[in-house]
């Protein structure tokens, strides 16, 4: 068995062999089977069972056992799921030890959030700089989009979330990594 940290580091090579092997096409169809309609496939139900409060439930749980430090926030309402990823645990040892081989790590998240999001009839707001932080709001495609700002928990007021190196990458009202602009 590997270890958490070297999972992120294959997981990461993976994602740009697949890309080589069959392109772009290839690597969505494996977000989406083997992680989406696979191994999520307990949160899927969930969230489809649920909405927000399986969301609740998944991402509580499931944000504790891979950022036990609570590099985290999470804030809910009626309309709406937020997570402000302030420390990513596995892009953060990506980018702490210089492990590069996908152009977008990070992708892999809305490649398989996003379709399962959009079958349990919801669309993702969501920006990421490329340094291990991120925001993400799931909402009903008839709520209005992400406030500009969300509080004191707003991953975005972090003097490194626009650090020299930040570029940043963002969806609003999508449910594909194809929606991305730059």
């Amino acid at each position: 068995m590997i270890g958490c940290y070297d999972f992120c580091g294959h997981y990461e090579w993976t994602f740009a062999w697949l890309e080589r092997a069959g392109g772009p096409e290839l690597l969505r169809d494996y977000w989406r089977e083997a992680i989406a309609l696979d191994s999520q496939r307990h949160a899927a139900e969930l969230i489809q069972r649920e909405g927000i409060e399986g969301m609740k439930k998944y991402w509580g749980h499931t944000l504790v056992e891979e950022s036990p430090s609570l590099g985290f926030t999470i804030t809910a309402a009626v309309d709406r799921f937020r997570i402000d990823m302030h420390d990513c645990p596995s892009k953060g040892f990506l980018v702490r030890n210089g492990l590069e081989q996908h152009r977008d790590y990070c992708d892999h998240c809305m490649g398989w959030v996003g379709p399962m999001m959009r079958d349990a009839g919801y669309v993702v707001d969501h920006e990421h700089n490329h340094r291990g932080q991120c925001w993400w709001e799931y909402r009903a495609p008839s709520a209005p989009p992400a406030a500009a700002a969300a509080g004191a928990n707003d991953v975005r007021a972090r003097p490194e979330w626009l650090a020299a190196d930040a570029k940043l990458d963002r969806y609003e009202g999508a449910t594909s990594p194809d929606e991305k602009r730059s």
